[in-house]
């Protein structure tokens, strides 16, 4: 499917306030965090989710605030082997963020969330350390999620206002 009517159908989709799924099919494995956050957003960093963080260098702003259509990287860790990407969507307060991303959880293989809020519990108030709510407990559960940060859109106007990290960093 080209990527134009991918977006198409996202948007439409996410417009009514649909939560997407795919069909249990081979195409239904393409919907991992990667290609779900290409294809919502304008930021096109090249592989897995971990590596985005260090690929935006240079190419992107990137900083510890949330922005609306920023990106979320999760670092890679036992559990997450590929790491996580997840599109913010909404800042509703210095700790609380709402986003859209895919096959986040058991059960959930190639599966589209939206709406999903991920809380800051870093100490340093730094989305360092995050929960991320699990519609299937109805909670945001014990498990703490280490991430690098934001990444954010180029059209954002609020990525001009957050504090930025530097290529390298």
């Amino acid at each position: 499917m080209p990527k134009t009517i991918s977006r198409w159908i996202l948007t439409v989709c996410l417009l009514v306030g649909a939560t997407v799924a795919s069909a249990p099919s081979a195409e239904a494995a393409a919907w991992s965090c990667v290609p779900y956050a290409r294809s919502v957003s304008d930021i096109e960093v090249s592989g897995d989710a971990w590596q985005w963080w260090q690929n935006a260098s240079g190419i992107y702003n990137k900083g510890q605030r949330p922005a609306p259509g920023s990106v979320l990287v999760f670092k890679k860790t036992r559990s997450m082997s590929r790491g996580h990407v997840a599109v913010v969507r909404q800042v509703v307060s210095n700790r609380k963020i709402i986003v859209d991303h895919a096959n986040w959880g058991m059960g959930r293989r190639g599966k589209i969330d939206t709406g999903v809020g991920i809380i800051d519990v870093s100490p340093n108030n730094d989305w360092t350390e995050t929960r991320v709510w699990y519609s299937p407990i109805g909670d945001y559960g014990n498990t703490t999620y280490p991430t690098n940060g934001f990444i954010y859109s180029k059209r954002s106007p609020s990525a001009a206002t957050a504090r930025i990290v530097r290529p390298g960093g």
